[in-house]
């Protein structure tokens, strides 16, 4: 569940954008005192994200509205499916519509393609992962619906974990510079990774201690051989356009995490509306 400050913030941030001055067509055809029932339906197969998100919009809006939740996070749904029931003020209803949806929509997207990814990678040891290419924004989000549908977080932000890149390593004059640096720094339970393209590079970086290696733009077979070299004295990590390959492949090589940034810079919002009958 998604609450506290920051939800709110990004929350009321959306509502501002959205609302501007008044919303116009609602304030113009809507009587204040009329009351509504309605309810959110799924109209396509996903996986459901995004419930406290959606009720604290209109807790927000107008305390008096009311939404019960039929379908709790990380759920399955179907076509039809009813996913929540709404009733209260309708003006304020309509006004928070399309920034309850565009949060559900999107939230529900990018579990459900997290849960696609994650049931090809049973039976293996590989877990799903997501990166840092997020929706300025909606980081907290779209991170927690990765974990919703069952993927897990690489990094939140730049300050809470060590990832030595190819222009890193360039300007630090090497992985092995490039990660004493970083060790003499960082504290002391902190991991440190390396981006890597060769075995010369995986050799380096695993002479100079990183706990984990990623193995970036490789081949199957590439990725094979540089599981076994590694042996499990580093975390490895498959990277590099993950979203266009062959996930299930990729896992049988060995490696420990698979990053998609797919999973949140490219995914597609799931299809959901609502509907309501003026009383």
């Amino acid at each position: 569940m998604l609450k506290g400050f920051e939800t709110d913030r990004i929350i009321m941030n959306a509502l501002d954008e959205d609302i501007g001055l008044g919303d116009i067509t609602t304030l113009s055809t809507v009587s204040e005192n009329t009351v509504t029932d309605g309810v959110f339906i799924a109209k396509q197969q996903g996986v459901i994200c995004g419930m406290s998100v959606l009720k604290r919009v209109y807790e927000l809006i107008d305390e008096t509205i009311s939404v019960k939740v039929l379908i709790n996070d990380g759920e399955r749904v179907s076509a039809g499916d009813r996913i929540a029931l709404i009733s209260g003020n309708a003006a304020g209803i309509l006004t928070g519509e399309r920034v309850a949806l565009n949060f559900l929509q999107r939230m529900s997207g990018i579990a459900t393609a997290a849960r696609a990814y994650s049931d090809k990678l049973a039976g293996t040891r590989a877990v799903i992962t997501d990166t840092r290419k997020t929706t300025p924004g909606l980081r907290i989000f779209e991170k927690y619906a990765v974990r919703t549908g069952g993927g897990a977080n690489h990094r939140f932000n730049l300050s809470d974990g060590v990832l030595i890149k190819d222009n890193h390593i360039s300007a630090a004059g090497g992985i092995k510079e490039a990660v004493r640096k970083c060790r003499a720094v960082v504290p002391h339970l902190m991991k440190i990774e390396v981006e890597t393209e060769s075995m010369d590079q995986i050799r380096e970086a695993l002479e100079a201690g990183a706990d984990v290696i990623m193995l970036d733009n490789m081949s199957c077979s590439e990725m094979k051989e540089a599981v076994d070299f590694i042996a499990g004295r580093a975390i490895t990590e498959a990277s590099g356009n993950m979203g266009d390959k062959d996930i299930s492949e990729i896992a049988l090589t060995g490696v420990d995490l698979i990053s998609v940034g797919a999973l949140t810079h490219s995914v597609k919002a799931l299809d959901i509306s609502l509907k309501f009958k003026i009383s």
